[in-house]
């Protein structure tokens, strides 16, 4: 019997774009749904404006 997929894609929003009046910058990435069962949030590139700030999973 197959098991089921822990691992999903989920996409990643910033957070501090919309209130500088940017464009939102938008990563994908998986995660596993059991070892982390709430919301991802992690620092990435915003290449708009242009440095690392906090993006979090989007539904």
């Amino acid at each position: 019997m197959a098991k089921k997929e822990q691992r999903i894609m989920v996409t990643l929003e910033c957070t501090e774009a919309r209130a500088e009046g940017k464009p939102a910058s938008r990563y994908t990435t998986k995660k596993n749904k059991q070892n982390t069962p709430g919301r991802l949030e992690l620092k990435k590139y915003n290449p708009f404006l242009r440095r690392h700030t906090l993006h979090k999973e989007v539904k």
